[in-house]
């Protein structure tokens, strides 16, 4: 477990919110001690991005769920980072796994959309992904590195960056990703970035999972040395991104717990 990594958890609502949902997660939100040492932000549909900034806690960013690769056209229906910014928004996420599999943005728009939000100045979540099929026939690491080069050849500043990979197999389909899966996956992405930009890059740079997680996993997950948060779906409605937010912070209350106890019990 990194300290010089700001653990970090992003709840994306996707398209399951209107203003009385928004309402309803934010007093959740506003109610509850979160972890000052979590960056919490949430993915907002792009029309209710600035009512989300407005009736959020400053101390929670906004980020939108995806972006157009320029500024301003003839580009119905879609949004630019200038926009977002406009509206509030600090984030974006780019390459969500639902964007690569039901709407069939490739490697190459993606990279471009990468490229361009860098240059507008907004702070990414760069997704990557593995679908079941990939795991069934053994491409995780061959697949996962293709998507991480394209991505990091458009990138020039690691520090508006935070990586999640999200194993479309273990999503909202009864199978749970074990801690040690993810953790070899997670420690295979940071290898490669050591590998391929830099050590600094890969001591500094964030790494979420993505896949079902909730109040009942995330603790154990949270445990892991290569995991830095979490990118949550539908835990992101209910009481649940609480939890979520809080998992590093129940885990060191643990050891601090242990600890003391150990030591009463020397002293005995």
């Amino acid at each position: 477990m990194s300290n010089s990594r700001k653990f970090f958890v992003i709840g994306n609502w996707k398209m399951n919110v209107n203003k009385a949902k928004i309402d309803s997660i934010v007093k959740i939100m506003s109610s509850a001690s979160l972890d000052p040492n979590t960056e919490a932000v949430v993915g907002c549909p792009s029309c209710y991005l600035t009512y989300a900034r407005q009736e959020l806690p400053s101390e929670i960013s906004v980020a939108a769920q995806n972006c157009y690769k320029v500024s301003r056209g003839n580009f119905s229906g879609e949004i630019s980072p200038e926009m977002i910014q406009e509206c509030g928004g600090d984030w974006v996420i780019i390459g969500h796994p639902e964007r690569r599999t039901i709407f069939g943005e490739r490697d190459d728009f993606i990279q471009e959309k990468m490229a361009h939000a860098q240059e507008a100045g907004i702070k990414v979540i760069a997704c990557v992904c593995e679908t079941q099929e990939d795991r069934q026939q053994n491409l995780t690491e061959e697949v996962l590195q293709s998507q991480m080069a394209s991505l990091a050849s458009a990138i020039t500043d690691w520090s508006r960056v935070v990586l999640a990979f999200e194993a479309l197999w273990a999503s909202n389909t009864g199978v749970l990703a074990t801690p040690a899966q993810v953790q070899e996956v997670l420690s295979m992405m940071r290898r490669w970035l050591r590998d391929n930009v830099s050590d600094k890059v890969a001591n500094s740079t964030r790494i979420l999972y993505a896949g079902s997680v909730s109040s009942s996993n995330c603790q154990h997950l949270a445990m892991l040395p290569d995991l830095d948060g979490f990118l949550v779906g539908s835990a992101a409605l209910k009481s649940d991104i609480v939890d979520i937010i809080n998992s590093r912070r129940s885990y060191v209350s643990q050891i601090i717990d242990s600890s003391t106890s150990q030591m009463s019990t020397m002293t005995l």
